[in-house]
């Protein structure tokens, strides 16, 4: 199920917004392993380590949305609502810095 988080900016200036959001994520979180990996200009991979097991999913930076869609075990799916409220929340934090004109 795909998450979307609208964010009303340029996708090059969205696409740096993610970029600083899931370091700062991986920066607070570094207890679930997180990672990122850009594969295309827009396009990333994303992981992490919940009790013992790999979550992994998909970035996308579109035109007016940031798509995310992590792909978890029955077992672990609260803990992927969690996850994207968290996501989402970071998210939404580096947007209010760009539209604040803290990050261009």
């Amino acid at each position: 199920m795909e998450h979307r988080v609208t964010h009303g900016l340029g996708r090059d200036l969205a696409k740096k917004v993610t970029a600083a959001a899931f370091e700062a994520y991986a920066a607070k979180y570094t207890e679930y392993n997180p990672k990122t990996v850009w594969t295309g200009d827009y396009s990333a991979n994303v992981s992490f380590r919940v009790k013992g097991v790999s979550l992994e999913g998909k970035v996308e930076v579109l035109d007016k949305d940031v798509t995310l869609d992590l792909d978890v075990p029955f077992l672990l799916r609260p803990f992927r609502s969690m996850a994207l409220e968290v996501i989402e929340r970071e998210i939404l934090v580096w947007i209010a810095k760009a539209k604040n004109g803290e990050i261009s």
